[in-house]
């Protein structure tokens, strides 16, 4: 097991640990700028919790670990030299690990919009439709830049990254059919709102 203790059979899957992973795994030895490069073009922060900003971090935590190694250093011109990393045995097992793990989970992360509706006692129905409508608004503008930045990336979209786009369409679909359903039925709901916060 790593120093740090994190383990692909012991924590929860990581994702910027299984990008790496799987970027090495695919692409073979590479630099971090070619790793980071990869996440910028399949547009990973969109799509996962992925921030290419963050993978330098990760390379050296995981170089420490052991699960990738350095396997020489390269420099073109006066560019600083860059050190090229490669998966190891215990890289290949982790990545493994990772995704049967990913693959395998099912369960519903739970969004914290809902136990904030729990606490807007001191909120009119005014108020908390407004902020509503401005949240189905951004999701709306999330759907649109989605479906949008399908259509510029479908020349070159290869297989299952085909169901990446469809499940956050989706996923962004359910949400406004939500945010509609409440608005829908907001008077109602607030109608039976308690007044004050109880307190024994």
């Amino acid at each position: 097991m790593p120093a740090n203790g994190h383990s692909c059979w012991t924590n929860a899957v990581n994702s910027t640990r299984l990008f790496v992973l799987g970027a090495l795994a695919r692409g073979g030895p590479m630099h971090g700028h070619q790793i980071r490069r990869a996440a910028q073009v399949d547009r990973t922060e969109l799509w996962s919790d992925v921030k290419p900003g963050s993978l330098y971090g990760a390379l050296h935590r995981m170089q420490v670990e052991g699960v990738i190694e350095a396997v020489r250093t390269e420099q073109e011109g006066n560019r600083p030299a860059r050190t090229i990393y490669a998966l190891t045995s215990a890289g290949a097992a982790e990545l493994i690990g990772h995704r049967d793990e990913a693959l395998r989970d099912t369960k519903l992360r739970h969004d914290p919009v809902d136990l904030a509706l729990q606490n807007v006692i001191d909120l009119g129905e005014d108020a908390l439709r407004a902020i509503i409508v401005a949240r189905r608004k951004a999701l709306a503008e999330q759907l649109d830049s989605w479906l949008a930045l399908r259509e510029l990336a479908a020349p070159h979209i290869r297989g299952l990254e085909w169901t990446t786009f469809r499940h956050t369409e989706l996923r962004l679909r359910t949400e406004l059919a939500w945010h509609d359903e409440l608005l829908d039925q907001l008077p109602k709901l607030m109608a039976n709102q308690p007044t004050s916060m109880t307190t024994s």
